[in-house]
């Protein structure tokens, strides 16, 4: 029998379909699972040819409903493959292959000359497992994944982009024909290379040259990872020298993907408090196993560790018992002046991680982090790496090696400080204009981002929300501390805005308020 899109060509009889129509009504109706007889099997059944499923998959989940909810119970003896098949108007192999599925994920025992035996107790049992569960709503989770809905990292509301959500560069004046042209050779040279010989050091030899003149870092190639993220790069510095129960230290206010990776791994972070110089070292407190820090532009104040105090910290680290990471995230960005050198730069001892980004100074898809391991710990990271899988694509590496040994990448950047400061000034002046006597502007010398205090209220993260509403995305800059706030205001991005959409975001929270 031919199977066609009609319901009534799949049943021809029309005894069945007297049938079928009772045993829908009760089938609507829910209010009882009844065991249901042999005769019956076929008109439960609902087939149509139309469906994108397929008949075999059809028949299959309809097949496990019927045994998982208890209307074929345990024993139960099923149609032949040849009987069903008639009754419901479709080939033998369409029923043969469902029975055999069924077979192989244990709810039907099925040999060769006998009719299958349902071999699942379904019905309540099932049911109420999945009930209690339901209601239950609890879950095997890690004590730090226990923790996630309480975090307020990443923000729940991050898409689409809006002014003035911070973090973010002006992807619309990135040179992406450039990029792209350098994405194609890579993918071209990959083509010609060996199977499985990838260049993984081109990129690694770049940034040594480009680190030690624009940031004063000092490392060879060896030392230098490629992962996917700067968060992938606290996640592996985490996993390497973090114990559960060890102390690390971070800022606070400060940046919660640090934190969040630290937890991760078992440690107990406790927050150094800021003052005009960056973190504090809180007096009485034994040195940590690990200090996480943002010296040339604090996250998210902007502040500048003064070298007093990075000399300080220094001091307090010994390689082998206390570490520090370095997070250089917007590293490029300095307008007032020269930029400060980094903090791993006059380190003597290989005692910090140094950790940068291109999602800033390129795009936020490019997706593509760095870390600047101490020599001492090279190798052990980079089998650390393997083995966590945070492995960046190698023709995303090999293209961005091209584009800054080409001269496009410092090109860039230097157009980018000329208008990222050109967008920095406007907003300051626009929060002064319009908002001054609730907002106290703290205008950083270099960065994509600024700190707004509140001066009459605490309540930024009501702000926050009341903003969202209307299309401008802050960040609470009480959401950015690890205990009780001791900051309240916002933070604001403008480095992704043109000047235009700043001071129509600007009178839009003018309005709000």
């Amino acid at each position: 029998m031919t199977v066609s899109s009609s319901r009534r060509s799949l049943k021809p009889s029309s005894a069945a379909d007297s049938i079928r129509a009772g045993t829908r009504k009760s089938a609507r109706s829910e209010r009882k699972k009844v065991p249901v007889s042999e005769s019956m099997i076929s008109a439960l059944i609902d087939l149509k040819r139309a469906d994108e499923q397929g008949l075999v998959a059809q028949l299959t989940s309809q097949l496990r409903s019927l045994i998982a909810t208890g209307r074929l119970g345990k024993g139960r003896t099923l149609p032949s493959s040849r009987r069903l098949a008639s009754d419901l108007g479709v080939s033998r192999n369409t029923v043969t292959y469902a029975f055999e599925q069924l077979a192989a994920e244990g709810y039907l025992a099925a040999s060769h000359g006998r009719r299958p035996v349902v071999t699942v107790d379904g019905g309540e049992r099932i049911k109420g497992a999945v009930a209690s569960g339901a209601r239950s709503g609890k879950l095997r989770l890690s004590p730090w994944a226990s923790s996630l809905k309480q975090a307020d990292w990443p923000m729940s509301y991050q898409a689409p982009l809006k002014p003035l959500r911070p973090g973010h560069g002006d992807a619309r004046e990135f040179p992406n024909e450039i990029w792209a042209r350098c994405l194609r050779r890579s993918a071209v040279r990959a083509g010609k290379r060996e199977l499985g010989v990838v260049n993984r050091a081109r990129l690694r030899e770049v940034l040594v040259h480009y680190l030690a003149t624009s940031r004063g870092v000092r490392a060879t190639a060896d030392q230098i990872m490629i992962l996917p993220s700067a968060q992938a790069a606290l996640t592996l510095i985490a996993a390497t020298v973090v114990a559960p129960g060890d102390e690390v230290w971070v800022e606070d206010p400060g940046y919660p993907g640090a934190a969040a990776a630290f937890r991760a791994s078992g440690a107990r972070v406790t927050g150094m408090i800021l003052d005009e110089q960056g973190m504090q070292r809180m007096p009485g407190l034994a040195a940590p196993t690990l200090i996480f820090m943002t010296p040339s532009h604090q996250h998210p104040t902007g502040r500048l560790m003064s070298l007093a105090r990075r000399t300080e910290f220094l001091g307090l680290s010994r390689p082998g018992k206390t570490w520090i990471v370095e997070d250089d995230y917007d590293g490029e960005f300095h307008y007032d002046s020269r930029p400060v050198p980094a903090l791993q730069g006059i380190d003597a001892h290989g005692r910090v991680f140094y950790v940068g980004t291109f999602s800033k100074a390129m795009t936020s898809d490019i997706r593509l982090g760095y870390l600047v391991a101490p020599l001492a710990l090279a190798s052990t990271l980079e089998i650390a790496q393997r083995h966590m899988g945070l492995i960046a694509a190698s023709h995303v590496q090999d293209g961005l090696a091209e584009f800054i040994a080409d001269g496009h990448f410092l090109a860039h950047l230097r157009r980018m400080r000329r208008l990222y400061h050109a967008r920095r000034d406007p907003l300051a002046e626009e929060l002064e204009r319009h908002l001054g006597g609730m907002l106290s502007v703290e205008v950083p010398s270099g960065g994509i981002q600024l700190v707004a205090r509140l001066t009459r209220s605490r309540a930024d993260q009501a702000m926050v929300k009341r903003l969202v509403a209307t299309g401008v995305e802050t960040r609470a800059l009480s959401s950015l501390s690890l205990g009780r706030p001791r900051d309240h205001g916002l933070l604001l991005g403008f480095a992704a805005w043109r000047e235009s959409e700043i001071s129509a975001a600007v009178r839009t929270m003018a309005t709000c308020f």
